[in-house]
Protein backbone atom coordinates (compact mmCIF):
# COMPACT_ATOMS: atom_id res chain seq x y z
CA UNK A 1 0.00 0.00 0.00
CA UNK A 2 2.87 1.99 1.04
CA UNK A 3 4.57 1.46 -1.67
CA UNK A 4 1.98 2.19 -4.83
CA UNK A 5 1.47 5.58 -3.12
CA UNK A 6 4.87 6.61 -3.49
CA UNK A 7 4.63 5.07 -7.46
CA UNK A 8 1.64 6.98 -7.50
CA UNK A 9 3.74 10.29 -6.04
CA UNK A 10 6.40 9.77 -8.17
CA UNK A 11 4.79 9.50 -11.48
CA UNK A 12 2.69 12.63 -10.17
CA UNK A 13 5.79 14.49 -10.00
CA UNK A 14 7.23 13.19 -13.75
CA UNK A 15 4.30 15.09 -14.88
CA UNK A 16 5.62 18.76 -15.76
CA UNK A 17 9.38 16.65 -17.07
CA UNK A 18 6.88 14.44 -19.20
CA UNK A 19 4.68 17.00 -21.07
CA UNK A 20 8.16 19.05 -22.03
CA UNK A 21 9.36 16.05 -23.39
CA UNK A 22 5.56 15.17 -24.86
CA UNK A 23 5.53 18.66 -26.38
CA UNK A 24 9.09 18.51 -28.51
CA UNK A 25 7.49 15.31 -29.43
CA UNK A 26 4.68 16.52 -30.76
CA UNK A 27 5.72 19.68 -32.07
CA UNK A 28 8.31 17.34 -34.34
CA UNK A 29 12.26 18.14 -35.33
CA UNK A 30 11.64 20.42 -37.89
CA UNK A 31 9.72 22.93 -35.27
CA UNK A 32 12.47 21.83 -32.71
CA UNK A 33 14.94 22.75 -34.63
CA UNK A 34 13.25 25.93 -35.59
CA UNK A 35 12.34 27.18 -31.96
CA UNK A 36 15.76 25.87 -30.14
CA UNK A 37 18.91 26.09 -32.77
CA UNK A 38 18.63 30.19 -33.00
CA UNK A 39 20.75 32.80 -31.91
CA UNK A 40 18.24 33.80 -29.22
CA UNK A 41 18.62 30.92 -27.10
CA UNK A 42 22.47 30.92 -27.78
CA UNK A 43 22.39 33.96 -26.13
CA UNK A 44 20.58 32.39 -23.06
CA UNK A 45 22.56 29.67 -22.84
CA UNK A 46 25.72 31.80 -22.98
CA UNK A 47 24.18 34.01 -20.75
CA UNK A 48 23.79 31.19 -18.77
CA UNK A 49 26.98 29.14 -18.52
CA UNK A 50 28.98 32.43 -18.26
CA UNK A 51 26.53 33.38 -15.20
CA UNK A 52 27.08 29.80 -13.64
CA UNK A 53 30.69 29.40 -14.31
CA UNK A 54 31.92 32.51 -12.89
CA UNK A 55 29.59 32.48 -10.03
CA UNK A 56 30.29 28.98 -8.81
CA UNK A 57 33.92 29.55 -8.11
CA UNK A 58 33.68 33.06 -7.01
CA UNK A 59 30.74 31.43 -3.70
CA UNK A 60 32.75 28.59 -3.56
CA UNK A 61 35.76 30.63 -2.69
CA UNK A 62 33.61 32.94 -0.37
CA UNK A 63 31.97 29.98 1.52
CA UNK A 64 35.64 28.25 2.14
CA UNK A 65 37.09 31.58 3.49
CA UNK A 66 34.44 31.88 5.62
CA UNK A 67 33.91 28.50 6.96
CA UNK A 68 37.43 28.79 8.12
CA UNK A 69 37.91 31.93 9.63
CA UNK A 70 34.65 31.09 11.71
CA UNK A 71 35.58 27.52 12.35
CA UNK A 72 39.14 26.85 12.23
CA UNK A 73 40.41 30.56 13.02
CA UNK A 74 40.91 32.33 16.29
CA UNK A 75 39.15 35.29 14.74
CA UNK A 76 37.22 37.39 17.50
CA UNK A 77 33.38 36.80 17.92
CA UNK A 78 33.81 33.45 15.52
CA UNK A 79 30.17 32.49 16.75
CA UNK A 80 28.80 36.10 15.89
CA UNK A 81 30.42 35.59 12.62
CA UNK A 82 29.36 32.23 12.09
CA UNK A 83 25.66 33.49 12.57
CA UNK A 84 25.66 36.38 10.40
CA UNK A 85 27.45 34.02 7.28
CA UNK A 86 23.70 32.52 6.85
CA UNK A 87 21.98 35.77 7.64
CA UNK A 88 21.88 36.45 3.89
CA UNK A 89 19.33 33.62 3.71
CA UNK A 90 16.61 36.14 5.04
CA UNK A 91 16.78 38.13 2.27
CA UNK A 92 15.53 36.87 -0.95
CA UNK A 93 17.78 37.07 -4.01
CA UNK A 94 15.60 39.41 -5.53
CA UNK A 95 15.35 41.83 -2.81
CA UNK A 96 18.98 41.95 -3.29
CA UNK A 97 18.29 43.13 -6.29
CA UNK A 98 15.61 45.87 -5.79
CA UNK A 99 18.21 47.50 -2.38
CA UNK A 100 21.26 47.62 -4.87
CA UNK A 101 19.19 48.95 -7.96
CA UNK A 102 17.35 51.51 -6.16
CA UNK A 103 20.53 52.57 -4.87
CA UNK A 104 22.44 52.81 -7.79
CA UNK A 105 20.40 52.61 -10.88
CA UNK A 106 23.18 51.79 -13.26
CA UNK A 107 23.89 48.47 -11.59
CA UNK A 108 23.04 46.01 -14.31
CA UNK A 109 24.11 43.44 -16.89
CA UNK A 110 26.48 40.04 -16.41
CA UNK A 111 28.80 41.52 -13.29
CA UNK A 112 25.94 42.89 -11.64
CA UNK A 113 24.32 39.32 -11.35
CA UNK A 114 27.43 37.60 -10.72
CA UNK A 115 28.14 39.69 -7.81
CA UNK A 116 24.45 39.98 -6.29
CA UNK A 117 24.85 36.04 -6.78
CA UNK A 118 27.30 35.14 -4.42
CA UNK A 119 26.28 37.47 -1.93
CA UNK A 120 22.82 35.88 -2.06
CA UNK A 121 24.00 32.34 -2.43
CA UNK A 122 27.39 32.13 -0.69
CA UNK A 123 25.07 30.47 2.65
CA UNK A 124 24.19 28.13 0.20
CA UNK A 125 27.88 26.63 0.25
CA UNK A 126 28.69 28.19 3.57
CA UNK A 127 26.40 25.79 5.72
CA UNK A 128 27.43 22.65 4.50
CA UNK A 129 31.52 23.16 4.79
CA UNK A 130 30.88 24.63 8.21
CA UNK A 131 29.16 21.41 8.99
CA UNK A 132 31.69 19.35 7.77
CA UNK A 133 35.33 21.52 9.12
CA UNK A 134 33.40 20.86 12.58
CA UNK A 135 33.10 17.17 11.95
CA UNK A 136 36.81 16.94 10.87
CA UNK A 137 39.14 14.37 12.78
CA UNK A 138 42.19 16.83 13.45
CA UNK A 139 44.03 14.13 14.16
CA UNK A 140 44.65 13.39 10.18
CA UNK A 141 45.75 16.94 10.41
CA UNK A 142 48.19 16.46 12.96
CA UNK A 143 49.39 13.46 11.27
CA UNK A 144 50.43 15.34 8.29
CA UNK A 145 51.80 18.46 9.93
CA UNK A 146 53.86 16.16 11.86
CA UNK A 147 55.38 14.95 8.40
CA UNK A 148 56.75 18.58 8.15
CA UNK A 149 53.45 19.91 5.44
CA UNK A 150 53.47 23.79 6.24
CA UNK A 151 49.70 24.67 7.45
CA UNK A 152 48.46 25.51 3.46
CA UNK A 153 49.61 21.94 2.30
CA UNK A 154 47.92 20.54 5.00
CA UNK A 155 44.94 22.31 4.23
CA UNK A 156 45.03 21.47 0.11
CA UNK A 157 45.88 17.63 0.90
CA UNK A 158 44.02 16.51 3.61
CA UNK A 159 41.71 19.09 5.08
CA UNK A 160 40.01 20.19 0.83
CA UNK A 161 39.48 16.65 -0.28
CA UNK A 162 37.48 15.92 2.50
CA UNK A 163 35.09 19.07 1.55
CA UNK A 164 34.44 17.61 -1.88
CA UNK A 165 30.61 16.32 -1.13
CA UNK A 166 29.98 19.43 0.60
CA UNK A 167 31.10 21.71 -2.27
CA UNK A 168 29.51 19.85 -4.63
CA UNK A 169 26.42 19.27 -2.86
CA UNK A 170 26.32 23.07 -2.25
CA UNK A 171 27.61 24.49 -5.48
CA UNK A 172 25.10 22.05 -7.51
CA UNK A 173 21.91 23.97 -4.72
CA UNK A 174 23.60 27.10 -6.05
CA UNK A 175 24.09 26.39 -10.07
CA UNK A 176 20.31 25.36 -9.75
CA UNK A 177 18.88 28.40 -7.79
CA UNK A 178 21.19 30.45 -10.45
CA UNK A 179 19.06 28.73 -13.67
CA UNK A 180 15.70 29.27 -11.61
CA UNK A 181 16.19 32.98 -10.24
CA UNK A 182 14.10 35.39 -12.03
CA UNK A 183 13.32 38.23 -10.07
CA UNK A 184 17.21 39.18 -8.93
CA UNK A 185 18.08 39.42 -12.92
CA UNK A 186 14.64 40.40 -14.32
CA UNK A 187 15.67 43.32 -11.57
CA UNK A 188 19.27 43.60 -13.35
CA UNK A 189 18.21 43.78 -16.79
CA UNK A 190 20.06 40.36 -16.88
CA UNK A 191 18.48 37.55 -19.56
CA UNK A 192 18.22 34.03 -18.48
CA UNK A 193 16.13 31.28 -19.75
CA UNK A 194 13.85 32.19 -16.51
CA UNK A 195 12.99 35.72 -17.85
CA UNK A 196 12.47 34.56 -21.19
CA UNK A 197 10.23 32.29 -20.49
CA UNK A 198 7.82 34.49 -17.75
CA UNK A 199 8.29 37.43 -20.47
CA UNK A 200 6.87 35.21 -23.45
CA UNK A 201 4.29 33.94 -21.16
CA UNK A 202 3.43 37.47 -19.99
CA UNK A 203 3.69 39.08 -23.65
CA UNK A 204 1.67 36.51 -25.48
CA UNK A 205 1.26 32.62 -24.89
CA UNK A 206 2.96 30.83 -27.22
CA UNK A 207 3.00 27.61 -25.65
CA UNK A 208 5.41 25.36 -27.90
CA UNK A 209 7.88 28.18 -28.24
CA UNK A 210 7.88 28.35 -24.34
CA UNK A 211 7.99 24.31 -23.93
CA UNK A 212 11.34 24.31 -26.01
CA UNK A 213 12.81 27.14 -24.36
CA UNK A 214 11.59 25.12 -20.86
CA UNK A 215 13.26 21.87 -22.12
CA UNK A 216 16.99 23.55 -22.79
CA UNK A 217 16.56 25.17 -18.92
CA UNK A 218 15.86 21.66 -17.95
CA UNK A 219 18.53 20.03 -19.79
CA UNK A 220 21.19 22.73 -18.70
CA UNK A 221 20.09 21.60 -14.74
CA UNK A 222 20.19 17.93 -15.55
CA UNK A 223 23.51 18.93 -16.71
CA UNK A 224 24.32 20.70 -13.41
CA UNK A 225 23.33 17.10 -11.84
CA UNK A 226 25.73 14.80 -13.85
CA UNK A 227 28.61 16.93 -13.40
CA UNK A 228 27.61 17.71 -9.67
CA UNK A 229 27.95 13.59 -9.85
CA UNK A 230 31.13 12.76 -11.71
CA UNK A 231 33.43 15.88 -9.77
CA UNK A 232 31.77 14.15 -6.39
CA UNK A 233 33.23 10.77 -7.31
CA UNK A 234 32.93 7.76 -5.67
CA UNK A 235 35.61 7.94 -3.52
CA UNK A 236 34.92 7.59 0.44
CA UNK A 237 35.13 9.86 3.29
CA UNK A 238 33.86 8.71 6.07
CA UNK A 239 36.10 6.79 8.88
CA UNK A 240 35.68 3.93 10.88
CA UNK A 241 35.77 4.97 14.65
CA UNK A 242 34.96 8.33 16.50
CA UNK A 243 37.98 9.68 15.42
CA UNK A 244 39.60 12.34 17.80
CA UNK A 245 37.45 13.08 20.70
CA UNK A 246 38.30 17.12 20.74
CA UNK A 247 37.68 19.52 18.68
CA UNK A 248 40.63 20.97 16.31
CA UNK A 249 42.91 23.69 16.99
CA UNK A 250 42.20 26.92 16.14
CA UNK A 251 44.72 28.83 14.17
CA UNK A 252 46.43 32.34 15.03
CA UNK A 253 45.62 34.64 12.30
CA UNK A 254 47.89 37.37 14.26
CA UNK A 255 48.65 40.61 12.35
CA UNK A 256 46.23 39.48 9.82
CA UNK A 257 43.02 39.67 11.98
CA UNK A 258 42.46 43.91 11.04
CA UNK A 259 41.83 42.41 7.67
CA UNK A 260 40.22 39.53 7.58
CA UNK A 261 37.43 41.12 10.26
CA UNK A 262 37.18 44.13 7.45
CA UNK A 263 36.33 41.50 4.71
CA UNK A 264 33.67 40.06 7.14
CA UNK A 265 32.38 43.55 7.86
CA UNK A 266 32.36 44.53 4.15
CA UNK A 267 30.77 41.61 3.39
CA UNK A 268 27.80 42.20 6.10
CA UNK A 269 27.34 45.34 4.70
CA UNK A 270 27.10 44.33 1.13
CA UNK A 271 24.19 41.20 2.11
CA UNK A 272 22.42 42.74 5.38
CA UNK A 273 23.26 46.27 5.14
CA UNK A 274 22.28 47.32 2.16
CA UNK A 275 19.41 45.56 2.09
CA UNK A 276 17.46 46.86 5.00
CA UNK A 277 19.36 50.58 4.55
CA UNK A 278 17.32 50.51 1.52
CA UNK A 279 14.63 49.22 2.91
CA UNK A 280 14.50 51.41 5.94
CA UNK A 281 15.28 54.75 3.12
CA UNK A 282 11.99 53.48 1.43
CA UNK A 283 9.66 53.23 4.51
CA UNK A 284 10.90 56.69 5.50
CA UNK A 285 10.41 58.38 2.19
CA UNK A 286 7.33 56.89 1.57
CA UNK A 287 5.53 57.54 4.91
CA UNK A 288 2.35 56.56 6.28
CA UNK A 289 0.77 55.93 2.83
CA UNK A 290 2.99 52.91 1.74
CA UNK A 291 1.56 51.16 5.10
CA UNK A 292 -1.80 50.40 2.62
CA UNK A 293 -3.60 47.78 5.39
CA UNK A 294 -6.41 47.03 2.53
CA UNK A 295 -4.00 45.58 -0.12
CA UNK A 296 -1.11 44.22 2.65
CA UNK A 297 -3.62 42.16 4.79
CA UNK A 298 -4.98 40.56 2.10
CA UNK A 299 -1.55 39.55 0.09
CA UNK A 300 -0.40 38.50 3.83
CA UNK A 301 -3.79 36.57 3.95
CA UNK A 302 -3.23 34.91 0.55
CA UNK A 303 0.47 33.99 1.01
CA UNK A 304 0.09 32.28 4.70
CA UNK A 305 -2.74 30.50 3.05
CA UNK A 306 -1.35 29.18 -0.49
CA UNK A 307 2.19 28.79 2.10
CA UNK A 308 0.05 26.69 4.54
CA UNK A 309 -1.42 24.55 1.76
CA UNK A 310 1.54 24.09 -0.64
CA UNK A 311 3.61 22.88 2.88
CA UNK A 312 0.68 20.54 4.15
CA UNK A 313 0.43 18.67 0.42
CA UNK A 314 3.91 18.68 -0.04
CA UNK A 315 4.36 17.05 3.21
CA UNK A 316 1.48 14.32 2.43
CA UNK A 317 2.85 13.44 -0.85
CA UNK A 318 6.55 12.91 0.81
CA UNK A 319 5.30 10.70 3.81
CA UNK A 320 5.20 7.51 1.47
CA UNK A 321 8.82 8.22 -0.15
CA UNK A 322 10.12 8.85 3.33
CA UNK A 323 8.41 5.78 5.06
CA UNK A 324 9.85 3.75 2.74
CA UNK A 325 13.40 5.00 2.70
CA UNK A 326 13.76 4.35 6.11
CA UNK A 327 11.80 1.22 6.46
CA UNK A 328 11.91 -0.84 3.47
CA UNK A 329 14.94 0.75 1.61
CA UNK A 330 15.35 -1.11 -1.57
CA UNK A 331 16.11 -0.92 -5.25
CA UNK A 332 12.93 -0.08 -6.05
CA UNK A 333 12.54 2.46 -3.18
CA UNK A 334 16.30 4.56 -4.68
CA UNK A 335 14.98 4.54 -8.12
CA UNK A 336 11.77 5.68 -6.90
CA UNK A 337 13.60 8.78 -5.03
CA UNK A 338 16.25 9.81 -7.28
CA UNK A 339 13.06 10.34 -9.77
CA UNK A 340 11.79 12.68 -6.95
CA UNK A 341 15.11 14.67 -6.46
CA UNK A 342 16.01 14.91 -10.67
CA UNK A 343 12.11 16.38 -10.94
CA UNK A 344 12.70 18.53 -7.77
CA UNK A 345 15.76 20.19 -9.29
CA UNK A 346 14.01 21.33 -11.97
CA UNK A 347 13.48 25.06 -12.24
CA UNK A 348 9.97 26.30 -10.72
CA UNK A 349 9.32 27.98 -14.28
CA UNK A 350 9.67 24.39 -15.81
CA UNK A 351 7.10 23.09 -13.46
CA UNK A 352 4.56 26.18 -13.87
CA UNK A 353 4.82 26.27 -17.52
CA UNK A 354 3.68 22.21 -17.74
CA UNK A 355 0.91 22.76 -15.83
CA UNK A 356 -0.27 25.65 -17.26
CA UNK A 357 0.07 24.18 -20.53
CA UNK A 358 -1.92 21.00 -19.40
CA UNK A 359 -4.76 23.66 -17.85
CA UNK A 360 -5.32 25.14 -20.81
CA UNK A 361 -5.14 22.70 -23.28
CA UNK A 362 -6.50 19.99 -21.40
CA UNK A 363 -8.22 20.86 -17.95
CA UNK A 364 -9.48 24.15 -18.71
CA UNK A 365 -11.21 23.83 -15.66
CA UNK A 366 -7.90 23.84 -13.35
CA UNK A 367 -7.02 26.71 -15.16
CA UNK A 368 -5.97 29.98 -12.37
CA UNK A 369 -7.38 28.13 -9.72
CA UNK A 370 -6.02 27.33 -6.15
CA UNK A 371 -5.55 23.55 -7.03
CA UNK A 372 -3.23 24.09 -9.80
CA UNK A 373 -1.15 26.70 -7.70
CA UNK A 374 -1.10 24.64 -4.27
CA UNK A 375 -0.32 21.71 -6.70
CA UNK A 376 2.90 23.20 -8.47
CA UNK A 377 4.29 24.42 -5.23
CA UNK A 378 4.10 20.69 -3.63
CA UNK A 379 5.77 19.50 -6.79
CA UNK A 380 8.38 22.36 -6.44
CA UNK A 381 9.27 21.64 -2.90
CA UNK A 382 8.47 18.11 -1.91
CA UNK A 383 12.08 16.83 -1.82
CA UNK A 384 12.09 19.40 1.45
CA UNK A 385 9.35 18.06 3.09
CA UNK A 386 10.77 14.44 2.39
CA UNK A 387 14.46 15.53 3.70
CA UNK A 388 12.82 16.76 6.89
CA UNK A 389 9.88 14.33 7.19
CA UNK A 390 12.52 11.29 7.06
CA UNK A 391 15.07 12.03 9.43
CA UNK A 392 12.15 12.62 11.60
CA UNK A 393 11.05 8.92 10.77
CA UNK A 394 14.67 7.84 11.24
CA UNK A 395 14.51 8.58 14.83
CA UNK A 396 11.84 6.72 15.61
CA UNK A 397 12.61 3.25 15.94
CA UNK A 398 10.72 0.10 14.58
CA UNK A 399 10.64 -1.52 18.26
CA UNK A 400 8.60 1.03 19.52
CA UNK A 401 5.77 -0.13 17.24
CA UNK A 402 6.41 -3.81 17.71
CA UNK A 403 6.41 -3.07 21.50
CA UNK A 404 2.98 -0.62 20.64
CA UNK A 405 1.54 -3.53 18.77
CA UNK A 406 2.39 -6.27 21.18
CA UNK A 407 0.11 -4.34 24.09
CA UNK A 408 -2.90 -4.44 21.73
CA UNK A 409 -2.86 -1.37 19.57
CA UNK A 410 -3.55 -2.03 15.32
CA UNK A 411 -0.51 -1.67 13.00
CA UNK A 412 -1.94 2.24 12.49
CA UNK A 413 -2.72 2.95 15.94
CA UNK A 414 0.89 2.26 16.91
CA UNK A 415 2.65 4.41 14.00
CA UNK A 416 -0.26 7.38 15.19
CA UNK A 417 0.71 6.81 18.86
CA UNK A 418 4.81 6.34 18.38
CA UNK A 419 6.06 6.98 15.03
CA UNK A 420 3.87 10.18 13.88
CA UNK A 421 4.64 11.80 17.47
CA UNK A 422 8.47 11.44 17.86
CA UNK A 423 8.77 12.42 13.69
CA UNK A 424 6.67 15.41 14.20
CA UNK A 425 9.36 17.75 14.98
CA UNK A 426 11.00 16.85 11.62
CA UNK A 427 7.89 17.13 9.88
CA UNK A 428 7.51 20.61 11.16
CA UNK A 429 10.67 21.42 10.25
CA UNK A 430 9.91 20.59 6.35
CA UNK A 431 6.52 22.25 6.84
CA UNK A 432 8.87 25.60 8.25
CA UNK A 433 11.14 24.92 4.90
CA UNK A 434 8.27 24.52 2.24
CA UNK A 435 5.99 27.41 3.73
CA UNK A 436 9.41 29.58 3.75
CA UNK A 437 9.98 28.55 0.08
CA UNK A 438 6.52 29.60 -0.58
CA UNK A 439 6.37 32.68 0.76
CA UNK A 440 9.25 33.92 -1.28
CA UNK A 441 8.32 32.38 -4.88
CA UNK A 442 7.80 34.67 -7.84
CA UNK A 443 7.58 32.82 -10.91
CA UNK A 444 5.13 29.87 -10.23
CA UNK A 445 2.91 32.20 -8.41
CA UNK A 446 2.94 35.08 -11.61
CA UNK A 447 1.86 32.19 -13.74
CA UNK A 448 -0.72 30.48 -11.82
CA UNK A 449 -2.12 32.60 -9.12
CA UNK A 450 -5.83 32.33 -9.63
CA UNK A 451 -7.12 36.04 -10.92
CA UNK A 452 -7.46 38.52 -7.63
CA UNK A 453 -5.01 36.55 -6.29
CA UNK A 454 -2.20 38.71 -4.59
CA UNK A 455 0.83 36.82 -2.46
CA UNK A 456 4.09 39.28 -0.76
CA UNK A 457 5.67 38.50 -3.33
CA UNK A 458 3.80 39.42 -6.41
CA UNK A 459 2.59 42.60 -4.90
CA UNK A 460 6.48 43.43 -4.59
CA UNK A 461 7.29 42.64 -7.94
CA UNK A 462 4.23 44.60 -9.21
CA UNK A 463 5.11 48.31 -7.75
CA UNK A 464 8.95 47.25 -8.41
CA UNK A 465 7.89 46.95 -11.94
CA UNK A 466 6.12 50.41 -12.08
CA UNK A 467 9.46 51.76 -10.24
CA UNK A 468 7.60 52.32 -7.25
CA UNK A 469 9.92 51.45 -4.75
CA UNK A 470 8.45 53.38 -1.35
CA UNK A 471 5.10 50.96 -2.44
CA UNK A 472 7.42 47.99 -2.18
CA UNK A 473 9.29 48.63 0.90
CA UNK A 474 6.92 47.11 3.41
CA UNK A 475 6.56 43.39 1.35
CA UNK A 476 10.11 43.56 0.71
CA UNK A 477 10.43 44.04 4.88
CA UNK A 478 7.39 41.71 5.68
CA UNK A 479 9.29 38.85 3.79
CA UNK A 480 12.69 39.59 5.44
CA UNK A 481 11.37 39.07 9.13
CA UNK A 482 9.09 35.99 8.01
CA UNK A 483 12.44 34.67 6.76
CA UNK A 484 14.60 35.57 9.46
CA UNK A 485 13.21 32.63 11.88
CA UNK A 486 13.58 29.99 9.69
CA UNK A 487 17.06 30.82 9.07
CA UNK A 488 18.06 31.16 12.52
CA UNK A 489 16.77 27.20 12.66
CA UNK A 490 18.77 25.98 9.81
CA UNK A 491 22.15 27.84 11.85
CA UNK A 492 21.11 26.67 15.04
CA UNK A 493 20.70 23.06 13.36
CA UNK A 494 24.41 23.06 11.48
CA UNK A 495 25.61 23.68 14.48
CA UNK A 496 23.53 21.00 16.67
CA UNK A 497 24.61 18.65 14.33
CA UNK A 498 28.24 18.89 14.98
CA UNK A 499 27.56 19.04 18.87
CA UNK A 500 28.12 22.13 19.19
Amino acid sequence: MVAGAALLVSLLMLVPLAFVASMAVRAGWQTVSTLVFRPRVGELLGNATLLVVLTLPLTTALALALAWLTERSDIPGARLWSALAVAPLAVPAFLHGYAWVSLFPSFHGLAAAVLLSVIAYSPFLYLPIAAVLRRLDPGLEDSAASLGLPPVLVFVRVVLPQLRVAICGGGLLVGLHLLAEYGLYGMLRFDTFTTAILDQFQSGFDGVAANMLAGVLALCSFALLGTEALLRGRARYARIGAGAARAASRARIGRLTPICLLLLVLLQLAAIGVPFVTIARWLVAGGARVWQGVEIGPALGSTAMLAILGASLATLLSAPMAWLSVRAPGRLQRVLEAGNYVVGALPGVVIALALVTIAVTELRPLYQTTFTIVLAYALMFLPRAMLSLRAGIAQAPVELEHAAASLGRSPLRAVWAVTARLAAPGAAAGLAMVALGITNELTATQMLAPIGTETLATRFWSYTGELDYAAAAPYALIMVLLSIPMTWLLHAQSRRSAGR
